[in-house]
């Protein structure tokens, strides 16, 4: 893309819409085949395919998944792997925990940390083409209980008609800001300076409050956060956290998982923990290309989010029209995100979701 493009494009028919369309007709604004899931943690983390570093794969029919296991291993064993298998991989569907949860205080570890999980499920779309950040916002819209009547179609085709995109990029948050807040009715919250600083603290608030956070990020092959001065720009959701806290510093309000020993949610009147009892922090995160969510190291995606500065010149010198900011990837991703808060009262969230308890296991 050259440096002409800009909010002069045609805003002429794409056929963004006609594929959007096609993806929305598998069911309204959120087709059931993306939400379906399991009766109880056991049944889902049977069928999930994830497995702990250095022990065997589980069968197809599911084998013992341990209680607890390696925590300095977290991060190599969350490695996304896509439908069809392989290494170890996250999966939430809609009312389940993340697979990934089971990876959970090793001995090392024990005296000292507690991990609490918030977590609301988000339903599963693919993209078709560079719409990550589009399906992005339409996952994140499943999350403040407005979205039921928008469908990804009409979400491509305010984001033509405003200018905001021409071929499904969207390498503005501002403009994904005013998007969100037109096709959703919500209010949304443009933060620049990157994810720590003060920005860090409005952050862990807005997700313990259930609340959808849209990110932009380098995505490297394995679809977590990379640094590739935004060669590698894409969008994600992240639905929700998993904090390791200091021990002794867990709320009383809080219950212990009954399957993951040493596992906590958040009770009805649990408050948030306080920052200096946060030792560690992965955000739960989905993004268009895989079915399933991730959790990412904090400190890793503030640094992929921090360093997008420049247009991939592949994507510059492909004959393409692209909407970009004045001031290039820079003045429209770097350091920025967006927290989506519902409007009213009415639109009021239901508390992050998680397993339910032991009695109707």
């Amino acid at each position: 893309m050259g440096q002409g493009a800009g909010r002069g494009l045609s805003r002429g028919r794409s056929p963004l819409a006609g594929r959007a369309g096609r993806r929305a007709a598998l069911g309204g604004a959120f087709p059931s085949a993306v939400r379906t899931g399991f009766s109880t943690l056991g049944h889902f983390l049977s069928h999930s395919g994830a497995f702990i570093r250095q022990r065997p794969h589980p069968s197809p029919e599911g084998a013992a998944i341990p209680a607890a296991a390696e925590v300095s291993r977290l991060q190599s064993a969350l490695a996304e792997t896509g439908r069809g298998g392989g290494s170890a991989g996250v999966w939430g569907l809609a009312g389940t925990w993340p697979v990934s949860v089971c990876l959970v205080l090793s001995s090392s570890f024990s005296g000292h940390f507690q991990w609490l999980l918030y977590h609301r499920a988000v339903p599963s779309l693919i993209q078709e083409g560079p719409q990550c950040g589009l399906v992005a916002l339409w996952m994140a819209g499943s999350l403040l209980n407005l979205s039921q009547d928008v469908s990804l179609e009409r979400i491509v085709r305010v984001a033509l008609e405003r200018g905001y995109t021409a071929q499904g990029e969207m390498f503005s948050a501002a403009d994904m800001a005013q998007l969100a807040e037109e096709v959703f009715q919500c209010r949304a919250e443009l933060l620049s300076g990157g994810l720590e600083g003060e920005n860090r603290g409005r952050i862990l608030r807005h997700l313990t409050a259930g609340c959808p956070l849209l990110l932009p990020y380098d995505e490297d092959s394995n679809h977590e956060p990379c640094r590739r001065r935004g060669y590698k720009a894409h969008w994600a959701v992240v639905s929700g956290l998993l904090l390791g806290l200091r021990a002794g510093t867990l709320s009383p309000a809080c219950q212990e998982d009954g399957e993951i020993s040493g596992l906590f949610r958040p009770g009805p009147a649990c408050p948030p923990p306080a920052p200096e009892d946060v030792l560690e922090i992965y955000l739960l995160s989905k993004q268009g290309k895989s079915w399933r969510p991730q959790l990412w190291r904090y400190r890793q995606a503030h640094e992929s989010n921090a360093q997008l500065t420049d247009l991939c010149p592949k994507r510059a010198g492909d004959g393409k029209a692209y909407v970009v900011p004045a001031g290039g990837v820079r003045a429209g991703l770097c350091g920025r995100a967006v927290l989506l808060h519902p409007r009213t009262a009415q639109s009021a969230l239901p508390p992050p979701a998680g397993p339910p308890p032991a009695a109707e296991r």
